[in-house]
């Protein structure tokens, strides 16, 4: 066998504070509205219910919905565009459900069917404090969240504790000062995240850290510019995965995850005349996982993704399939991986498009993976654009490259397998140098 060879050749998070917009910028006499706290608490806690009346609503605590005191429970517009104004700490709306089971109706107990799906629908949620939150979601079951917006809050919309089976869509997430979905050290079973906009919130998009979670399908969203609007150093990702914090604890895990249909992309390349780039550091994609028990089982699909610092970033991760998509703009790279295995990159596109980018993808101690079918173009690094490192068992077949300054290199690695590539449009001076 004739391998082709061409030889020419991780960050810490940031919460620098920053001025952000409040309800006083969309609405300047907000703090003239009358506290509406009780009352609204009053008519919970009265009927299980909340259909919040045209116009702009003023509260200065959490409105908690007790699911165990009446039923399942609505809360919602009435009569015609509500806005919900959060003027203190927490989450505006906070939904306490008393599911301790999972998602097997056998672990149900009677009474947690009166709970079932609680919804929240059809409204905004408008922070005027730091610490403002928009929804949080507490042991609940079949709870749905679905045309509400949430903005200029700490987080958007917060799972805790326990939740199962929830759906999320349709919603706005739109430039909170932290996470716009926080799934925070939750024990989670089954959610579906659909045809939302998650975007300009400034500590990520949609966050996993920690918890137990499992069956995470996100579909048909866009999901851009969540880390930093300026030279920023952070870890922040428009996705991310991370259970990287308690490497000794086996009970923290995140497998079954499906990213498909979205456009997940910005900030990087962008910077204007101020940054040379703009939250370096910031990945579209970061997988976190853990040697005692890595990220397992995610499928990304079908996806449009770029403009970050790097697209791709895997850390600790098993059976990872990267099948489809469409890769532009990286700054400076594709893809890094390490100390992973089983991964199929397989039928995507890498253009760095109207930018000269490195554009590598780079594997570090990974083993038992492919990369097949796909097209490179006009790659910029000169010391290899896709780079095997202390690794084992690759098999690089179908693959073409054009127009760029170095192809395929390997180090201290074994059972590589380079076969059938097409390369063309050599820049000036490059020569193709083939190796048994």
């Amino acid at each position: 066998m004739r391998a082709l060879v061409l030889l020419f050749a991780l960050i810490p998070i940031s919460t620098r504070a920053q001025d952000s917009p409040t309800a006083t910028t969309q609405i300047p006499d907000v703090a003239n509205l009358p506290d509406q706290t009780a009352e609204l608490q009053k008519r919970i806690t009265e009927t299980g219910d909340l259909i919040l009346p045209a116009g702009v609503h003023r509260i200065t605590e959490s409105l908690v919905v007790k699911l165990d005191q009446k039923r399942s429970t609505t809360v919602r517009t009435g009569d015609g565009p509500a806005t919900l104004v959060m003027d203190g700490p927490g989450p505006a709306i906070r939904v306490v459900g008393t599911h301790k089971g999972t998602a097997s109706p056998k672990s149900f107990e009677p009474a947690t069917w009166n709970e079932r799906m609680p919804v929240i629908e059809g409204f905004e949620i408008v922070g005027n404090h730091p610490r403002a939150s928009g929804i949080e979601l507490f042991q609940t079951v079949g709870a749905i969240v679905n045309k509400v917006h949430v903005r200029w809050c700490r987080h958007g919309i917060i799972l805790a504790e326990r939740n199962r089976n929830v759906i999320i869509s349709d919603v706005h997430l739109y430039e909170n000062s932290g996470i716009g979905l926080y799934l925070d050290d939750v024990n989670l079973h089954q959610i579906n995240v659909g045809n939302s906009h998650i975007s300009y919130n400034r500590l990520g998009g949609i966050v996993v850290r920690d918890g137990n979670v499992r069956n995470l399908h996100i579909g048909n969203c866009d999901i851009e510019g969540n880390m930093p609007a300026d030279n920023t150093q952070t870890n922040a990702a428009n996705i991310l995965i991370d259970v990287s914090g308690s490497p000794k604890d086996k009970s923290k895990s995140v497998a079954e995850v499906a990213i498909t249909g979205c456009t997940i992309q910005h900030s990087s390349n962008y910077g204007g005349k101020d940054f040379d780039s703009i939250a370096p550091g910031g990945a579209n994609i970061r997988i976190l996982g853990k040697e005692i028990w890595p990220v397992d089982s995610v499928t990304i699909s079908g996806n449009v993704v770029s403009d970050t610092n790097v697209l791709i970033d895997i850390s600790h991760a098993t059976d990872v399939t990267l099948s489809g998509n469409t890769f532009f703009a990286p700054n400076p790279d594709f893809i890094h991986a390490r100390d992973s295995k089983r991964l199929v990159i397989n039928g995507n596109t890498f253009n760095p498009r109207q930018f000269e980018r490195n554009g590598r993808l780079v594997f570090d101690r990974c083993s038992d993976s492919i990369v097949s079918n796909c097209t490179f173009r006009a790659l910029q690094a000169t010391d290899g654009a896709i780079v095997v490192r202390d690794s084992a068992r690759f098999n690089m077949q179908g693959n073409i490259l054009t127009g760029s300054k170095s192809g395929l290199r390997v180090i201290r690695s074994e059972e590589i397998q380079a076969k059938d590539w097409i390369v063309s449009g050599l820049p000036e001076g490059v020569e193709w140098k083939e190796e048994e």
